[in-house]
C-alpha cells in the first residue's frame, strides 16, 4: 500500500550493508523496529481520522515476522492484514479510507502516519546501529 521512506535513511543503510553478516543481522532488527514504529504510527492515524467502527482494520494493521528480500533490499511491508467480521479484506478498507471513492472523501491517514513516523523510525534505527557499534567496541 504504501512505501516508506525517510531522508537520511538512505546513508544509515549503506553502512549497514558495508558490515556483511553481521550488518544483515542488525539491519533486521533495525527493521523489526521501524516496522513497529510504522505501525503504532499507522494504528494512530487511523483513529485521529476516526476511521474505527468496530475497529477490526486498526488491529489487523502489522507486518511479517521477518523481513523479506526483493531485488537484493531487504523490506517489510506494512498493512492491514485479513478480513474484518464479514468478510471484507482490511487491507481494501484501508485503501479506499486513504483514497476515497465516489461516495468516501478521501482521509490520507496513511500518508499522515507516515510522515508522523519518519523521525521515529530514524530514532530507533539510529539508537540500534549505535548498540550495534558499541557491541564492536566493546564499549
Amino acid at each position: 500500500m504504501a512505501r516508506f521512506n525517510a531522508s537520511g535513511l538512505e546513508g544509515l543503510i549503506r553502512e549497514v550493508a558495508g558490515l556483511g553478516e553481521a550488518g544483515e543481522q542488525v539491519g533486521e532488527k533495525m527493521l523489526m523496529a521501524a516496522a513497529e514504529e510504522v505501525k503504532q504510527q499507522w494504528r494512530i492515524s487511523a483513529g485521529m481520522h476516526g476511521l474505527k467502527w468496530t475497529g477490526d482494520m486498526i488491529e489487523s494493521i502489522g507486518y511479517p515476522n521477518k523481513p523479506k528480500n526483493v531485488g537484493g533490499v531487504k523490506t517489510i511491508d506494512i498493512y492491514p492484514q485479513g478480513k474484518d467480521r464479514r468478510g471484507t479484506r482490511n487491507a481494501e478498507k484501508a485503501f479506499i479510507l486513504h483514497y476515497g471513492s465516489s461516495s468516501i472523501r478521501p482521509t490520507h491517514w496513511v500518508d499522515d502516519a507516515d510522515e508522523a513516523a519518519g523521525p521515529l523510525v530514524m530514532d530507533v534505527m539510529e539508537q540500534i546501529f549505535d548498540q550495534f557499534l558499541r557491541s564492536l567496541q566493546g564499549v
